[in-house]
Order: structure tokens, then sequence, then C-alpha cells
């Protein structure tokens, strides 16, 4: 019996794992053309029972990890100017990398999910707190993989990728913004202006908060990579 219920778990696990081939691609070109569209299915979907939920996309964190997923293999692709042998001894660390990445960028979805929340005189709790952070995997997502990418291309030695970064930075910021813009307009019910000025002040304070966890991982290189 033992036996069979592991090949039963390996049968969900396997189908489950090659069904993100099909739902993958259209919830990442939903989330790039229907930002707002995506942001609000993901609200609702948080209303039907478990086993219905996100039935025809991927659910929001998985997507996230996912494209991070996908973002750090194709770093491996690009060559890169580091030498420090603690660098390269944490970007050769699959998990080591996959989870600074995923606390870095994870700090916009974040940002983004308490700013709505306090505009909204909500207390904040998990409770709260879990659908604004949904809503915002969908779009932080597509927005996390071209700064990861354009951060591939500045590491291209000899600042030769260092013009397709720059384009590729501003793209994604200027995606990103007017998502969240239009967004914070929708469920705030402002105007233009104090949704932009909501979306800076936010945007500001999520990159002061990923650079900080950055230079926080640097210090502890040493510590990450030494002998157990």
């Amino acid at each position: 019996m033992d036996f069979m219920r592991l090949l039963k778990s390996l049968e969900e696990l396997l189908y489950e794992i090659l069904s993100w081939l099909v739902f993958y691609p259209l919830t990442f070109w939903r989330a790039v053309t229907q930002p707002l569209s995506m942001m609000r299915y993901a609200d609702d979907e948080l209303e039907d029972r478990p086993e219905d939920q996100y039935d025809d996309t991927i659910s929001p964190p998985l997507f996230l990890l996912i494209t991070l997923l996908l973002s750090q293999a194709l770093s491996t692709a690009f060559p890169s100017v580091a030498t420090s042998a603690d660098a390269l001894a944490l970007t050769h660390s699959f998990s080591n990398l996959l989870i600074v990445r995923g606390v870095v960028f994870g700090m916009f979805p974040m940002v983004m999910a308490v700013t709505l929340i306090l505009h909204k005189g909500q207390i904040l709790t998990r409770s709260t707190l879990r659908p604004p952070f949904f809503s915002q995997c969908y779009v932080a997502a597509p927005f996390v993989f071209l700064v990861g990418l354009s951060v591939d291309c500045l590491l291209i030695p000899a600042d030769r990728g260092l013009p397709y970064a720059a384009a590729i930075f501003l793209g994604a910021v200027v995606w990103y913004g007017q998502a969240e813009i239009r967004w914070f307009q929708r469920d705030l019910g402002v105007g233009g202006i104090r949704a932009t000025g909501m979306f800076l002040l936010a945007f500001s304070v999520a990159v002061t908060a990923a650079l900080a966890l950055a230079v926080g991982v640097a210090l502890l290189l040493p510590r990450w990579t030494a002998p157990g």
C-alpha cells in the first residue's frame, strides 16, 4: 500500500510539473498583456475553494518562484566579470542564489501590497496582506525577470551589455509603473497624480530594501561559503 501511495504521489507530481509547460507561458503572457485583469483574477480566485483556485493558470507565488528559477537559469548563459572567490561560490550555488533572488526581488510585491493595505486603512495582518500580495506576484514576475536580465547584461565583460541593460531596465520600470499606478487608482479610487506618487514612494522603498538585503548578503558571503 505504501508503494502504491508513492506511485500515486509521483504521478500527481509528474502531472503538476508537466502542466507548468502549458500554463506557465499562458500565465506569463496574460500577466504581461493584461496585468490589471490578472491582479483582479488573483483576488477573485482566493474566494474559491482551495481545490478550485487557479485552475487555468499558475498560482501567483509559484508563478513568481518559477520565473526566478528561469531567470537564474538564464543568467548562467551570460559571461560574467565576477572574479571574487566568494561571488563565484554564491553564483555557482543554485540554492544560495535562488534564496537571494527570492528575498531581494520579493520585496517589490511585498512593499506594494503593504502600501495598499496602509492606504486603505486596514489592519495589517496575514489575512489582509494575502490578497494584495498574491495579486502583486503576477505583475512582479515579468518585472523581476526583466530586471534580472538587465543585471545579467550589465555583467557582460568590457561593458558590451550596458546599452542593453539600460534599455531593458527602463522598459521594465515603465511597464511595471503603469501597471501599479492603474492598480492603485482602481483599488483606492484615487487620481493619477496621487497614484503616481504612491507608486514612486513604494518603489523607492522596495529598491532601498532590496539593495540593503543585497548588501547584507554580500557581507555574509564569507560565512555562506566558509567550509563547515
